[in-house]
């Protein structure tokens, strides 16, 4: 299966068996991102989180009366 990377345009091949091609394939909305551009987000996310002023904002969760 031939995909395309949505931030650098990068078009590869991966297995059609594989997880990520039937999340592909079974769900649109899922979109593919190469390993390059992964990684760099995972650095500069972590960069961010190590300078103290990053926060992650979680869902209010409602508890029932019941």
């Amino acid at each position: 299966m031939r995909v395309k990377c949505v931030i650098c345009d990068k078009i590869e091949s991966i297995n059609d068996e594989s997880l990520i091609a039937k999340r592909l394939r079974n769900r649109p909305i899922h979109t593919y991102m190469c390993d390059d551009c992964s990684a760099r987000i995972e650095k500069r996310t972590n960069e961010r989180i190590a300078t103290g002023n990053f926060r992650l904002y979680e869902q209010k969760q409602n508890q029932d009366e019941w």
